[in-house]
């Protein structure tokens, strides 16, 4: 047998890659909403996430607002947002121009997704991309391209992966076949899509890796705290939330209970996923903070905050 590699063995390995935070937000429907948000962006920006995720609706509808507000990410905070972008119903074209603008702004993130399909059920537009891995080698191609003004760092494309069968999908098979065809196509991440068990997220990494998925695969964790928001979400996933946990919400005495309730479920479902392997987590916030910091302090990440980072720095060279 041969010895260990000096990598394999190195002290300060371990110490390398803290445990990943994220959040997903919205571009803000009104003025009043707008407010909100602003006020739930700098609770958020003090636990240092690592990257937002910056979504927009079904085709695009509000992706005006959704780069204004990835600029305004970029020039009032210390934020790197993560831009959602979505193919179905786009030319290569114009896509083209959107990830250049995209990229003009100084983002490095783009989640790569398919889309919502048009909902009269006919067929999208002529000449319109079809599937996120051919967005993917769209993004690289652009990329490649813009090379010599990338010095600011290289696109860190990531992907949609889903826990459970989606819901167009024949099985949980194919599903892992199309992350892996996406990687294929130069994908760097997964996020998972919502899921309510807590072996969900172990079932998915297990297949994943089995089919020769080697990319992270960070657990989507939505705060399970709107009883509204779990049966709607359930709905629109297929996935039946736990009863038990709708049981023990609906019956709850207070708004308090409930979130009480609901943020145990949640810390739950996070630790699962990070026993299993998972590299971070990424909160789905829906706009609203206080959920999810409660979960954060309950989980108690091995996280390095930025302010230690460069107090590590300072003192590295002040030795």
């Amino acid at each position: 047998m041969s010895p260990p590699s000096l990598i394999e063995t190195h002290p300060n390995l371990s110490d390398a890659a803290p445990v990943a935070l994220s959040y997903e937000l919205f571009p803000p429907r009104s003025p009043a909403a707008a407010e909100t948000l602003w006020t739930t962006i700098r609770e958020l920006e003090t636990t240092a996430p690592d990257y937002v995720s910056v979504t927009y609706g079904a085709s695009g509808s509000n992706r005006d607002t959704a780069v204004e507000l990835i600029n305004r990410l970029l020039l009032e905070t210390t934020l790197r947002p993560l831009a959602h972008l979505t193919c179905v119903g786009n030319t290569p074209q114009e896509l083209a121009g959107i990830i250049g603008e995209l990229l003009d702004t100084g983002v490095r993130g783009i989640l790569a997704l398919r889309g919502d399909l048009p909902k009269d059920g006919g067929a999208p537009a002529e000449g319109s991309l079809r599937y996120a891995q051919d967005l993917i080698e769209l993004i690289r191609r652009v990329e490649q391209r813009r090379s010599a003004l990338l010095c600011a760092g290289k696109i860190a494309v990531g992907v949609a992966a889903y826990p459970t069968r989606h819901p167009e999908s024949p099985s949980e098979a194919h599903d892992v076949e199309v992350l892996l065809a996406k990687q294929r196509s130069g994908a760097d991440f997964a996020i998972t899509q919502v899921f309510f068990h807590t072996e969900q997220y172990a079932d998915l990494l297990t297949r994943a890796r089995r089919a020769g998925v080697t990319i992270p695969i960070i657990p989507g964790v939505m705060p399970l705290t709107s009883l509204r928001r779990l049966k709607r979400l359930g709905e629109l996933t297929g996935v039946e939330p736990a009863p038990e946990l709708l049981d023990r919400m609906a019956a709850a005495d207070s708004d308090l209970e409930r979130m009480r309730i609901g943020v145990s479920a949640t810390v739950d479902l996070a630790n699962a996923a990070l026993d299993a392997g998972a590299p971070g987590i990424h909160l789905y916030t829906f706009n609203e903070h206080q959920s999810a910091l409660d979960v954060l302090d309950k989980l108690a990440l091995p996280r390095r905050t930025r302010s230690s980072r460069r107090d590590a720095v300072a003192g590295q060279l002040a030795s």
